[in-house]
């Protein structure tokens, strides 16, 4: 590359002189917008890689696949020859060093988050929950904190919903109504979000900051890209993760201020699928982690058709402007080719708006800040070609690429430690252990005293018919002689009285 720039700068193309971004200013984000079939993917590729060149690591999503070229050494044909010479550039094919990353698993290396990571925020987002519904999740992830559970995966938050189910009229007391009609609707929406791969998504071993902010042993900072073509389908999943990242860059990097160089860059490609729908409290925390994440060393830069796709209070955190060619053909498209010329410093050599809609391909309106974060006035722009490969790799070239990366065998099998769920379902079957012992207890004391029962019964009917006790056969005669002699000698005196009464009667009859 024989075209002079300055040093600490990357170059993007040449206009009136050569077209380029500070990198102590790189973490005052960015926009790169334009319709389909401008150049944007070609813009973000040649940018990546010159981030890479200087040290830099870069996050990216690949939405179409074809941004996965950028690993390998490009092959460039007379156009892009042609484009290099006038440009005075010399266009030499390399790659930067590159890992592949899926959060299915499937071309790349598996990315992985727990519940608790995601929080109950980014969550309901997910789930698109109403407001009762997210007061319920909320109350979930309390009482799983209070009690010691780990929410690490799907199955782990389906056992604690049921859990609080279970006793709701004990939580409710404590931090709110909660009811059944509302846990299952929201076990519903996680079996959908299941159906969806996200079982994928969340679990261990979750994902390592430090491994996505690795430079080789060359200085360059590796370009992470994001297999999205596939989770591209699944919206509201592939926004809310890279929210999540943004996130968790923002709560764990400490505070750098303004380094001369980003510690990381972060291409949000389809930019206007984290907006959408989306409710004021999460608006604001995307309004709150662009803010701030800059002085965490991070730069954000936004890939979308429209720049009237991104709320104002966001695009008015966003430094660096790329603006492809913009097509206007309804009132809306004219509205916001209006507000994309209205975002520039004038240029007085030519109408912004006009030069938005004549642009051609690989042709931009570019405006980067300068050395005190002031916009430069914008330049018509001629985007200088990639060093590497213009289109998708091959599945063999994919593969190959993945088992000799830097993270090889860290996140390819997953872990399922104890967790929420096998700390419920052991206190389940403890309780039913415990249940089954009292049961076996109260059968085995109702047995008895049902044995005792019976054993009373038949020795009180044994008592009643039983037979007298028999004398000896001595006593029996002894018994016989002494009645005989008893009447004997009774009869023998009732006559000798009887006789004395009958004499005496006589007697006094004469």
């Amino acid at each position: 590359m024989t075209l002079s720039i300055g040093e600490g700068e990357i170059l993007i193309g040449l206009g009136e002189g050569p077209v380029t971004q500070r990198l102590d200013r790189s973490n005052r984000h960015g926009v790169v917008a334009g319709a389909t079939g401008t150049g944007k993917t070609v813009t973000l590729q040649i940018m990546a890689q010159a981030f890479s060149d200087a040290g830099v690591p870069v996050f990216a999503a690949d939405v179409k696949g074809d941004l996965s070229g950028i690993a390998m050494n490009g092959a460039p044909n007379e156009k892009m020859l042609a484009r290099a010479a006038s440009m005075d550039i010399t266009l030499t094919p390399a790659a930067p060093p590159t890992v592949f990353w899926d959060l299915f698993g499937q071309k790349g290396h598996p990315i992985r988050t727990t519940i608790s990571e995601m929080g109950p925020l980014l969550l309901s987002r997910l789930l698109e929950l109403n407001d009762v519904q997210e007061g319920v999740l909320t109350i979930v992830f309390h009482v799983a904190d209070k009690d010691g559970l780990l929410l690490l995966d799907l199955k782990d938050l389906q056992a604690c919903l049921k859990y609080v189910a279970d006793h709701a009229a004990d939580i409710g007391t404590l931090y709110g109504n909660v009811s059944p009609a509302t846990v299952g609707s929201i076990q519903r929406k996680l079996l959908t979000l299941q159906s969806q791969g996200a079982d994928n998504f969340f679990g261990e071993p979750a994902l390592k900051l430090a491994d996505i902010m690795r430079t080789d042993v060359a200085g360059r900072g590796y370009v992470n890209l994001l297999a999205a073509d596939k989770l591209i389908q699944s919206p509201k999943l592939y926004s809310t993760f890279l929210l999540w990242l943004l996130s968790e860059l923002f709560e764990e990097l400490p505070e750098v201020g303004d380094p001369e160089k980003p510690r990381l860059v972060f291409f949000f490609d389809e930019a206007h699928l984290l907006f959408n729908d989306a409710e004021k409290p999460l608006l604001e925390k995307i309004e709150q982690v662009v803010r701030l994440i800059r002085s965490k060393g991070v730069g954000i830069y936004f890939v979308t058709q429209n720049p009237a796709d991104i709320p104002d209070a966001v695009l008015g955190q966003l430094g660096a402007r790329i603006q492809h060619a913009l097509r206007a053909y309804t009132p809306a498209d004219q509205k916001g080719l209006k507000a994309a010329a209205q975002s520039f410093r004038v240029n007085p050599s030519f109408d912004t708006a006009e030069t938005i809609q004549a642009l051609g391909v690989g042709e931009a309106l570019v405006s980067t800040l300068d050395a005190k974060g002031a916009p430069c006035v914008v330049q018509k722009t001629l985007i200088r070609p990639p060093a590497s490969r213009l289109g998708p790799l091959t599945p063999e070239e994919r593969t190959a690429l993945i088992a000799k990366s830097p993270v090889a065998g860290l996140y390819d099998i997953a872990q399922d430690r104890a967790s929420a769920y096998e700390i419920l379902q052991g206190r389940a079957q403890t309780a039913q252990h415990q249940a089954e012992l009292a049961q076996e207890a109260a059968d085995e004391e109702k047995q008895r005293a049902a044995e005792e029962k019976v054993r009373a019964r038949e020795e009180a009917r044994e008592a009643r018919v039983a037979p007298r006790p028999r004398a000896s056969s001595r006593q029996g005669m002894a018994e016989t002689f002494a009645k005989s002699l008893i009447r004997t000698v009774a009869t023998q005196a009732g006559r000798e009285i009887m006789r004395g009464l009958l004499g005496s009667l006589r007697k006094s009859s004469r």
